[in-house]
């Protein structure tokens, strides 16, 4: 339990009793010191890092997420089957190049030194596009230590030949396929890109999803008019991206049969703060390090616990999902009038 004690004072500025305030949470059936878990980039790659993490005060960190064709080659590898045969030969050199230096064996050495080393808990993760051979994998990181197991299922609807039902059971495939395998809790990072996407959650958390992290970036393309071709873009998030994730999680919290956790859009208390209002167990958080030092995470967990004890809360649950669309029966209904109010003036 990671707890901060307080001082309430009067005007005279005179001490006159002391409050604990406890800012651990519950996510996925971990307990977690702090909300603020460290999302899968490449500062998990490190046991340096994890352990400065650790000791700064984080909840929980994901590490940098395997690629399932970094597996399916290395299955390749070793099995009479090659798993890449269909790809374009830059694909598969890349692939191959980018495995060499990214060994699958050396993250399950990850997993176990940082279990050594560190006592928050390790979530593992891959970022996957089918349910083929690779899932097999998934044992061998149980075996090695993690605590659960983020599956950053990444499939952008942009092929027409596909339609809604055919992308939509990949996810439903790959978490089946995985928790045959696995006991340790699994969570679906997932984006906003569905017709249903309420629906949608409900139905993964049905299938056994103990956690839904939303949303996950895709890459942001651009173009390079000088040298005509296609760069990367808006690489880090900015505060202002939370308003999206903000909404969904507010409406999905309370309807779901699984933690929610936030991602994107994260930087600071306030950040994390109003996720947890809207109901959020945990958020994560990658950006705001990279811009503002690993240091964050003790402003954060300092600034919402100077918050809790401004508002006389001792405990998150005090007000997880306050502002959560609960009390709305139809929250699209809701939504609209919000948006009727600023648009058009209604009050």
């Amino acid at each position: 339990m990671r707890s901060y004690v307080l001082r309430q004072r009067t005007k005279k500025n005179h001490t006159i009793n002391r409050i604990m305030v406890d800012i651990s949470t519950n996510y996925m059936g971990l307990k977690l010191s702090s909300p603020v878990i460290i999302g899968s980039s490449g500062l998990t790659s490190s046991i340096e890092n994890i352990k400065e993490f650790a000791a700064r005060g984080a909840g929980a960190v994901v590490l940098k997420s395997l690629f399932e064709e970094q597996i399916r080659h290395e299955i390749a590898q070793t099995s009479s089957h090659d798993h890449v045969a269909n790809m374009y030969p830059e694909a598969q050199d890349y692939i191959a190049n980018y495995s060499r230096n990214h060994r699958v064996t050396e993250y399950l050495d990850l997993i176990k030194k940082a279990k050594q080393e560190v006592s928050i808990p390790i979530i593992a993760s891959i970022n996957c596009v089918s349910s083929e051979e690779w899932v097999s994998f998934a044992r061998k990181i149980q075996d090695a230590g993690a605590d659960a197991l983020e599956l950053n299922v990444f499939i952008m609807p942009s092929d027409p030949s596909f339609g809604a039902d055919h992308n939509e059971k990949i996810y439903f495939t790959i978490l089946d396929e995985v928790k045959k395998l696995i006991t340790i809790p699994i969570a679906l990072k997932i984006s906003y890109y569905f017709s249903g996407l309420a629906k949608m959650a409900l139905k993964l958390s049905w299938a056994g999803a103990k956690g839904l992290v939303l949303f996950n970036r895709f890459y942001s393309p651009d173009i390079n008019i000088k040298t005509l071709k296609v760069v990367a873009t808006n690489v880090f998030s900015t505060p202002e991206e939370i308003s999206i994730s903000l909404r969904w999680v507010a409406m999905l919290s309370d309807r779901v049969y699984c933690d929610v956790c936030a991602s994107t859009g994260i930087h600071d208390s306030q950040g994390l703060i109003k996720q947890l209002l809207a109901g959020a167990k945990a958020v994560q958080i990658a950006s705001t390090l990279y811009k503002n030092g690993f240091g964050r995470i003790d402003e954060m967990n300092a600034g919402l616990a100077s918050w809790m004890e401004e508002h006389n809360y001792s405990k998150i649950e005090d007000f997880n999902g306050l502002m959560s669309f609960k009390k709305a029966e139809n929250p699209g209904a809701y939504e609209r009038v919000q948006f009727m109010k600023h648009f058009a003036g209604i009050e």
